[in-house]
């Protein structure tokens, strides 16, 4: 049984940032919903308390039993966590005088603290908080401040059968310069945990996994041609051999030669790949309409029929394939309302109601990240794990308003242009995601004595570490103006590119 840590989360935006710092120092961890019910057996050796946007003193904050976690295992409270702790306990909690946010230097005397082994004297951390503790409870022990915080960091190793932390900064964002180490020291010296889990030890233990939940049983899967069903197919594949059975389906809406390409790929796998073409389908039934979410819809209530009617062809499967990653899984889950419910747009959401299977998913815990690694781990080619993500509607998000297979071939000519500049040119893995939209404009151009009157393409690119936040890629000017003009000179019916230079939030990185 893998040892991990639980993180409790309360509703903190950088939940995610603290599991990630954990993974990279390869000890596995999970997020949990605060008022979900802890269950705690022996591969639990710690616990993280989050931070959250609710002040303690609100009556409404989310509380669980910290002398109950402690029993069992050690706790570490960050931020709101750290606040809680200190309340819980009699301590006192109020508004600070001055807002408390951004970075600050933590200083500590104890060269004996387990938590701050081998940290700087004074080290910079980065602080966001309204409140501050403003008096710890008998038999706790200040172990650190800042100029401004008496108290950013304390024990306690007397009320609770195991020792409980709490720091009032956040060490998993990077601005906290030896945060990640403030973390192995709870994970290491004080939770005892053995950081091995790594991807070779997950594809190990997963493949094993696979074998004894789905035996001699089928599995059918359907494939997108991205990291994630790529990934997840093939350690299915490595668990079960031939008894998965792959689907990929030709929307009309792939780029350019992508379906030809990444089906002799598959093949080159060895995986067994049956491939559909249902262009005219959805081009029929996407026939004059414009509403994002109706195209969306439309995509996926037909990718449902396409591959269940496929699958049905098949005889005695008992398990469906998903490339479900841990982003989907923590995002369908609230801190108020949990859920588990993943995602309706995430791989094919609603088949295993509709087809009475089970569902295998291998990566249900893994960031994409990791997926990447645990890829390069079991030999998958780079033509898969560097590719960039790709929406599930394809390129009908990316045609604004209606869509033709004329539309579509314009885009995908366009777009082939530019991605295959940005590979050309170096650029493409410095880039978390790029792409083509087509717009509904058309414009007054000119090429030589004639007058034209064609579309409008945007090029986006975005840098990001899981498409959560996203920046606008700073390409340079000169590839912009080559691609510009290879795109308006090759691609007869467009006359003007654009370049999208908008951030997430607030923008997107998709137009719909």
């Amino acid at each position: 049984m893998t040892e991990k840590i639980l993180i409790l989360d309360f509703g903190s935006q950088y939940t995610q940032l603290i599991a990630r710092c954990i993974r990279e120092l390869n000890v596995y961890c999970e997020i949990q919903p605060c008022l979900s019910p802890v269950v705690l057996d022996s591969s639990i050796k710690g616990i993280i308390l989050s931070g959250s946007p609710f002040s303690v003193n609100d009556p409404q904050a989310p509380k669980v039993d910290i002398k109950e976690l402690a029993s069992q295992v050690p706790v570490l409270g960050i931020c709101y966590g750290a606040q809680h702790m200190a309340q819980y306990f009699g301590g006192e909690v109020a508004k600070s005088n001055h807002r408390e946010y951004g970075r600050a230097i933590m200083e500590h005397q104890d060269k004996e603290e387990a938590l701050f082994y081998d940290i700087s004297e004074k080290s910079q951390v980065w602080m966001s908080h309204a409140d501050t503790i403003t008096r710890l409870p008998e038999a706790f022990e200040i172990i650190a401040h800042t100029g401004s915080i008496p108290v950013a960091a304390f024990k306690c190793k007397t009320l609770t059968q195991y020792p409980i932390f709490g720091l009032q900064f956040h060490p998993e964002v990077t601005h906290s310069l030896e945060g990640k180490q403030i973390l192995r020291n709870f994970l290491v010296h004080i939770c005892k945990m053995s950081q091995d889990w790594t991807p070779a030890a997950f594809v190990q233990e997963t493949i094993a996994r696979i074998q004894q939940e789905v035996g001699d049983k089928k599995v059918v899967m359907a494939l997108s041609g991205g990291v994630d069903s790529t990934v997840a197919a093939e350690l299915i594949h490595k668990a079960i051999g031939s008894n998965l059975y792959c689907i990929f389906v030709d929307n009309g809406l792939l780029r350019k030669d992508e379906f030809e390409s990444v089906l002799d790929s598959y093949k080159h796998m060895g995986l067994n790949v049956k491939g559909i073409n249902a262009k005219d389908m959805f081009y029929g039934e996407l026939n004059g309409v414009t509403d994002p979410e109706t195209k969306r819809k439309i995509i996926g209530r037909l990718f449902i029929e396409v591959f269940q009617q496929e699958a049905n062809e098949l005889k005695d499967i008992s398990f469906l394939g998903q490339g479900t990653i841990y982003p989907d899984v923590i995002e369908s889950v609230s801190v108020n309302g949990p859920s588990a419910t993943i995602k309706s747009h995430h791989n094919v959401g609603g088949l295993p109601e509709k087809m009475n299977m089970k569902l295998v998913e291998p990566l249900r815990f893994l960031f994409k990240d990791e997926v990447r690694r645990v890829g390069k781990e079991i030999g998958i080619s780079d033509i898969f794990l560097a590719r960039h993500p790709f929406p599930g509607p394809g390129l009908a998000i990316r045609i604004l308003g209606e869509i033709t297979p004329e539309k579509v071939a314009l885009l995908q000519e366009a777009d082939a242009i530019y991605i295959d500049g940005l590979k050309e040119s170096g650029l493409y893995n410095q880039v978390w995601q790029a792409g083509t939209i087509l717009l509904p404009v058309q414009s007054v151009g000119v090429m030589g004595d004639e007058r034209t009157y064609e579309f409008t393409v945007a090029l986006r690119a975005v840098t990001s570490t899981d498409g959560m936040t996203a920046d606008w890629a700073h390409l340079p000017y000169e590839f912009l103006a080559k691609v510009s003009n290879d795109i308006i000179n090759k691609v007869k019916g467009i006359n003007r590119v654009v370049y999208d230079i908008s951030s997430k939030p607030p923008a997107t990185i998709e137009w719909e």
